[in-house]
């Protein structure tokens, strides 16, 4: 049962080692001396990640559903601590604890910072965290399926884990799906990042915000995040890209490869969160406008990237949203829980498990009124079995649980509430941004505890698994 487990995850950790050579190339590109503590920290990683899969290796015919499940929470929970060690005790990172929260924030995709003056770390260091959002944005794991074919393992279960987008299973081997995803993600970084140097990044924080963008992840190297630049048209690709980002790379894939307009206008969750996301920016522009006596010009600017970034659950800020006014922590809160599409590389419940719990209380509204009414639960043309139904009410229940409980622990530290529930929202949801000044876009997570961070760390990951995949592995395995 554990050989596919370790060896996987073995191969995983070897590929990460070779990865944490390019921080330590690019600061030599920039001063002339490599990042030893980069290096060290690869060949490190390449040697127990490589005599892990070694001492695994063997030809697997079929991975038992259990399997994936272990081999996905394994990955998430081990993959921070490897991923933290060239951060430790490199720039201003001088304790274990703030390594693991960065490099745990980074490889789920969060954008959580503890980090207080991100503009005077080493490049290696600011890349290195990049990195690890481009990584956590697709998931780790689909890249061991599509890395491994050599393997003969039959890995839908694994694709499963890491993609939740079930609407469109439109090729017949995982391994070519994966392909597939790899290549839009890479593309789309790309056009990114040379759309972001074309309006006025230099190439290296081009390069970093686009894997930051199109990763719905967060890290910036400013202290500032995006409003650092002032720049109209850098926000604007960064927020045409965060939508992107939001959508299903399934949909996008199906998209490109139809070319038709069905293929763009058919799917009922891409219309909702784009019609919702519309709404909020309109309702939002005209509220703060109105409210902060500005121009609509200027609020539309602010507000909707500000808006995209946090229902996208990306944590780029282009102002101080926490200081818009006491309102604004109710109303990110409700964005963050939004989420973009199931499918993508936000975190969150997402808009399709919404548009389930939706369809689910207008089918017993109808039954309410009109008994003998046949009330069929539906989302666009495609009907919802009760099953569906349920587990999207048991991770619902799971990350509104979880929220409570994680908050009610911080604040026994002496944590106020409104801190404690703002930081356990932004991880969870892998937003990234507090709802309070402290923890804000100006602010970071490096106050805390070690305690604190230590249960935040793994409130990320447990947003990044969409918190059933834990519980069903500890109510389900069966150790031999």
């Amino acid at each position: 049962m554990w050989q596919p487990v370790l060896m996987i995850n073995g191969f995983i950790i070897f590929v990460i080692g070779i990865m944490m050579f390019i921080p330590s190339f690019a600061l030599y590109y920039y001063t002339g001396t490599p990042d030893y503590i980069f290096i060290q920290s690869g060949i490190a990683s390449m040697f127990f990640g490589g005599l892990l899969f070694l001492t695994n290796y063997g030809k697997i015919e079929k991975i038992s559903i259990i399997q994936g499940y272990l081999i996905t929470v394994f990955c998430w929970f081990i993959l921070p601590f490897v991923c933290s060690l060239p951060l430790y005790n490199n720039g201003s990172i001088h304790t274990f604890t703030n390594a693991l929260f960065e490099a745990t924030s980074g490889i789920t995709a969060t954008g959580a910072t503890i980090l207080n003056n991100t503009e005077g770390e080493l490049k290696s260091v600011l890349l290195w965290r990049a990195i690890l959002n481009g990584l956590g944005g697709i998931g780790i794991v689909i890249f061991a399926v599509a890395l491994m074919p050599f393997l003969g393992i039959g890995g839908m279960h694994l694709f499963n884990k890491e993609n939740s987008d079930t609407e469109d299973k439109f090729l017949p081997k995982v391994r070519y799906i994966a392909k597939d995803i790899i290549i839009t993600y890479v593309l789309l970084n790309i056009v990114c990042a040379l759309l972001l140097n074309m309006a006025g990044m230099n190439k290296f924080d081009a390069i970093t915000h686009a894997m930051s963008t199109i990763g719905t992840a967060g890290f910036s190297t400013k202290n500032n995040s995006i409003s650092f630049f002032d720049n109209y048209l850098i926000e604007l690709i960064i927020g045409v890209f965060m939508i992107i980002g939001a959508l299903p790379i399934t949909y996008l894939i199906l998209a490109f490869k139809r070319r038709t307009i069905s293929s763009i206008t058919s799917n009922a969750q891409v219309n909702t969160f784009l019609k919702l996301l519309a709404f909020y920016i309109i309702a939002l522009t005209v509220f703060y406008a109105n409210y902060a006596n500005i121009e609509y010009t200027k609020a539309f600017r602010y507000v909707s990237f500000n808006t995209i970034s946090a229902i996208t659950t990306t944590g780029l800020a282009s102002s101080n949203f926490v200081a818009w006014g006491s309102w604004s922590f109710i109303v990110f809160l409700i964005f963050y829980m939004h989420g973009g599409c199931t499918g993508s590389t936000t975190g969150s419940i997402k808009i399709f498990r919404w548009q389930v719990i939706s369809a689910f209380f207008k089918k017993n509204a109808i039954k309410s009124l009109s008994p003998n009414q046949i009330a069929v639960m539906k989302i666009g043309d495609k009907i919802i079995n009760e099953n569906i139904v349920s587990s999207v009410f048991v991770l619902v229940l799971g990350f509104i649980f979880s929220i409570i409980f994680l908050s009610l622990v911080i604040c026994l530290t002496g944590v106020d509430f409104a801190t404690s529930i703002g930081a356990v929202v932004a991880c969870i949801t892998n937003s990234g941004i507090g709802l309070t000044e402290a923890i804000g876009p100006n602010g970071s997570f490096a106050e805390f505890s070690n305690f604190v961070k230590y249960i935040l760390s793994f409130a990320m990951i447990l947003g990044r698994l969409e918190v059933v995949s834990v519980i069903v592995l500890l109510t389900k395995i069966k150790l031999p």
